[in-house]
């Protein structure tokens, strides 16, 4: 993508917690922060932090990875300089709609530790993303109770207090105002679909960022605008449109088909009016033929052969045959011509059928499952990730995807990290680039 691919300018420092496979670590570092730790548990994951530098130029100069449970770290140890910007995404497992919804009674709720991480370093900006089942009725108490908590971090709450009671507290002191700036963050949540950001792929979520109050960032402007819309795709998809000059060696029968399912649009409508001035989301066809950073570089034909004996199809890392993919209800296939579904971490490690495509040729035969149909290679998972091809995952094929399942799209995060960026240096918090991206 351009935002990677372009010159990048140092604005600041970056802090950077449960950082995964590394898709937030990389966002936050394109647009222009230096990281002086970076934080992962799993073992795989932080491999492939140290596979991958920030700098594909400067290799030998690594991530400052600090491997092992968070809740060990003292972060001053690490850190000296100061912090610009605290991203991360905690554990989303206590939230998920995959997972079993203990939320704030669940062990894996990490969102104690990001408090802790704002308590030791004070940073000017908190970058947060994490699942929309936050957002959930069930939740949405306990979710306000991380907004109060993040507006008031050095508010800790009394080892014997419900975290009603510590809510109780925290609304008192945020109604008072009374709070020293110097000690409060301004928080906002965001929701979001990475689709509407050119990310190939359907991925519903929530954002969090909170400024220092001390620095005096006003919202008004924040918001990081939609730059690409469904009616926008589907209007490029009409017969004759730019979609298919794209995509011209689609069989003349596919794209028929493609097209006679299309919805149709109200064209004087002027919420559709406005939405056709932005970009088409971008397809999984896109993203295996090559968008951004990637253009021009479409991945390698699988065939059947390929997926049948496990094969690596051409040069790019991770792109390889894997048999057995199954249809079924409740397990449909992604197709080719909408973005994908949510990439998944999987329940209890196995992926469902976001990690299944749907193909052009109905005959292909999928060794050990159906026809018509295969998994997705890590690559292709890992563009619709928006990942670039140069980065190189960790483990066995499940442990991969889970990795990129964890991860936040790159793209997403760089949107909302040169939103932090520009509104920091908008009051003069951040020293300003020679040459902005």
């Amino acid at each position: 993508m351009p935002e990677l691919r372009e010159e990048r300018q140092e604005v600041g420092t970056c802090v950077e917690l449960f950082a995964g496979g590394g898709g937030l670590a990389m966002a936050v570092h394109a647009a222009g922060f230096r990281p002086l730790l970076v934080n992962e548990l799993a073992k795989r994951a932080c491999e492939s932090l140290r596979k991958n530098p920030p700098d594909p130029e400067d290799p030998e100069k690594g991530w400052p990875l600090v491997p092992g449970d968070v809740s060990d770290i003292k972060f001053t140890d690490h850190v000296t300089e100061e912090v610009d910007v605290l991203a991360g995404g905690p554990p989303c497992q206590p939230f998920s709609l995959g997972g079993v919804h203990k939320g704030m009674e669940d062990k894996r709720n990490m969102f104690p530790e990001m408090f802790r991480a704002i308590r030791e370093l004070r940073p000017k900006a908190v970058i947060c993303e994490n699942v929309r089942g936050l957002l959930r009725p069930s939740f949405r108490p306990y979710f306000n109770y991380i907004l109060n908590e993040l507006s008031l971090p050095f508010v800790e709450r009394d080892p014997c207090a419900s975290w009603e009671d510590h809510n109780e507290l925290l609304e008192k002191l945020i109604a008072n105002d009374s709070v020293d700036p110097s000690e409060r963050y301004v928080a906002k949540e965001m929701r979001v679909n990475a689709a509407d950001y050119g990310v190939p792929q359907i991925r519903n979520r929530v954002i969090i960022v909170a400024f220092r109050a001390d620095l005096g960032i006003t919202w008004n402007n924040f918001m990081p605008q939609e730059t690409h819309s469904e009616e926008s795709m589907i209007h490029s998809m009409r017969e004759g449109g730019p979609y298919w000059d794209r995509h011209k060696g689609v069989d003349p029968d596919v794209r028929k088909r493609v097209i006679a399912n299309l919805p149709e649009l109200d064209y004087e409508n002027e919420k559709v009016k406005e939405k056709l001035k932005l970009e088409p989301w971008r397809t999984l066809r896109d993203a295996i033929s090559g968008i951004d950073e990637n253009e021009g570089n479409p991945l390698p034909y699988v065939t059947e052969e390929d997926v049948a004996k496990k094969l690596p199809v051409g040069e790019i890392p991770d792109h390889v045959g894997w048999p057995g993919a199954r249809m079924y209800t409740g397990h449909t296939p992604n197709v080719l011509d909408r973005p994908a579904k949510t990439v998944k971490a999987g329940v209890h490690g196995v992926p469902g059928g976001e990690s299944v495509m749907q193909l052009d040729n109905p005959n292909f035969v999928n060794e050990g499952g159906g026809a018509g149909y295969r998994y997705m290679t890590v690559r292709e998972t890992a563009r619709v990730m928006t990942f670039p091809d140069r980065w190189v995952l960790d483990g066995p094929r499940g442990e991969k995807m889970r990795q990129l399942g964890n991860a936040v799209p790159v793209k997403l995060g760089t949107v909302f990290a040169n939103a932090v960026a520009d509104a920091l240096m908008s009051v003069g918090a951040l020293k300003e680039p020679e040459k902005r991206k």
